[in-house]
């Protein structure tokens, strides 16, 4: 049997034997890895990163900004989550909400609730109401695990579908760039940060998420119009997998009806 076959026979085998279901679409995901073992792994990448990329003083008025915005986001997850009889998916979370000052256009959130909001995405932003739109958006593909999902699909790929604990005995580094590279923070490996199906989960999680925080819906569209532009002939980091084009933006205006019931002004 050919590589390109045998990892074609195990993305399939492993798809019956380890398979969840993410909120909202209903999707099939491939998930063979313990939440907890991605919250651990989490944990260390994201002290790693801040060692490396010191968080703003918690007296930044951006930071505030951010830390609030988290903070409104996040009991709406949980609401919707213990609405829909999920609240154990968010077992071993415990929030924190940063900014980083680094002018890529750029934010993203680990499993367990580690969320990083790089400073050159405000400018983008422009109002309290669309960063809640990228924290949703950003925090949806945690609770979604969407980072599961995608290191899955790498030990698969990469470590040939070896269960993590051997991955990480055997091939340390190898298991690390995994991990790092499902989160967006490096690019070693060459694979995609999400696909496009994650991104669009994660926009009609993320559009629910702000609507249940008190943020209208709506606004997502004018920040996505922003960020189509923002990149110039290069699309910026956060949608280095899904641009911002028409066709995002018509899946938005799509789904707002549904994002709107969950909406009280």
């Amino acid at each position: 049997m050919t590589k390109r076959k045998l990892i074609v026979a195990l993305l399939f085998t492993t798809a019956f034997v380890a398979c969840e279901k993410v909120p909202i679409t209903g999707r099939k995901q491939l998930s063979l890895i313990p939440e907890s073992d991605m919250i651990n792994m989490s944990l260390t990448s994201y002290t790693d990163f801040l060692t490396k990329n010191p968080a703003a003083a918690a007296t930044d008025a951006d930071a505030k900004l951010v830390k609030k915005v988290g903070a409104n986001i996040q009991k709406a997850v949980e609401i919707f989550f213990k609405e829909k009889a999920l609240s154990s998916r968010l077992d071993g979370y415990k929030w924190e909400y940063n900014l980083v000052k680094d002018p890529t256009v750029n934010a993203w959130c680990m499993p367990g609730g580690k969320v990083v909001v790089y400073s050159g995405l405000l400018p983008v932003t422009q109002s309290e109401s669309a960063l809640a739109c990228v924290m949703g958006h950003e925090i949806a593909h945690a609770v979604a695990r969407h980072g599961n999902e995608r290191m899955s699909q790498g030990l698969v790929i990469q470590a040939g579908g070896a269960a993590l604990s051997t991955a990480l005995s055997q091939k340390p580094q190898l298991t690390q760039d995994i991990f790092n590279q499902s989160y967006g923070i490096t690019s070693q490996l060459g694979m995609l940060k999400y696909s496009r199906t994650h991104e669009s989960e994660a926009d009609k999680l993320g559009l629910v998420f702000m609507a249940l925080a008190g943020y209208n819906p709506n606004d997502a569209v004018g920040f996505w119009e922003r960020m189509a532009k923002s990149g110039g002939n290069k699309p910026p980091e956060i949608l280095s997998t899904h641009p911002s084009d028409e066709t995002r933006i018509n899946d938005i205006k799509a789904f707002l009806p549904e994002a709107l019931k969950y909406y009280k002004k």
